[in-house]
């Protein structure tokens, strides 16, 4: 597979604070990259320059072969890279298929008049959905009556609306039940079956190791390992990342 997103040498300082002392992060096209490390890594930071958040201090990003620098989320969007925050970002009242379509709404025209094309939306979302294996059949449900996972798979459908190529995911399944959990699970691997990369930051290791195809390890705001998880268990993992620490 061929490299999607390359960090190279990423600093990041909040004042007297260093983030990130020269991070790396080599994501390959189609694959689940797992982002771990313990609170205060530098997982946040990273995201946050490769979603266009934030600018690097120092360091280069590209994608899909190409430099590249955000000066906002509406650039690094354009470029195919979504980022699905732990809160969602929804809008509990509305509509499923108005929270899918929420800022690139479909028109159509009534004698002369632009209006808004619901029935072209409903059937946008439910394609959206399909393409996810969801079992949401009511695009007109407010989004406030959905379950943990179902919210999930709204926000990613969002996300393939604004045609992106990588989806960020900030701890997906915080919170979340067993069952939920499970569905948000199988989210990430219809996904990557459609080719879509997914970045996962989480810690649960358990998350990682059943959906990841590659993890990378920070600490300190450093790049500290990078490897397959094949093979690989949810306490490994864990150990990995309390022996780096410990390092």
């Amino acid at each position: 597979m061929t490299d999607i997103l390359v960090v190279r040498g990423a600093v990041k300082s909040y004042g007297a604070v260093q983030a990130l002392r020269g991070a790396d992060l080599t994501v390959a096209r189609g694959e689940v990259h797992a982002l771990c490390g313990d609170n205060g890594a530098g997982k946040s930071t990273l995201i946050k320059l490769v979603s266009g958040v934030e600018s690097p201090d120092d360091g280069t990003l590209s994608v899909a072969g190409r430099e590249a620098r955000f000066a906002g989320p509406h650039e690094a969007l354009a470029a195919g890279i979504a980022t699905i925050h732990q809160d969602l970002g929804l809008a509990p009242r509305m509509t499923i298929y108005q929270n899918i379509y929420m800022g690139s709404e479909l028109e159509k025209r009534l004698l002369g008049i632009p209006v808004l094309d619901r029935a072209a939306m409903i059937a946008g979302a439910q394609g959206f959905l399909k393409q996810l294996g969801s079992t949401l059949d009511d695009m007109t449900a407010p989004v406030e009556n959905l379950s943990g996972g179902q919210r999930q798979a709204v926000a990613i459908c969002r996300a393939l609306r604004w045609k992106a190529e990588i989806i960020i995911m900030d701890e997906p399944t915080a919170a979340l039940g067993v069952r939920e959990t499970q569905q948000v699970l199988k989210l990430i691997r219809m996904l990557k079956a459609n080719g879509v990369t997914v970045i996962l930051v989480s810690h649960n290791m358990n998350d990682v190791v059943a959906v990841a195809d590659r993890v990378t390890i920070l600490q300190g705001g450093r790049s500290v390992q990078a490897r397959a998880t094949d093979g690989l268990s949810a306490d490994a993992l864990a150990r990995l990342i309390m022996d780096e620490r410990a390092a």
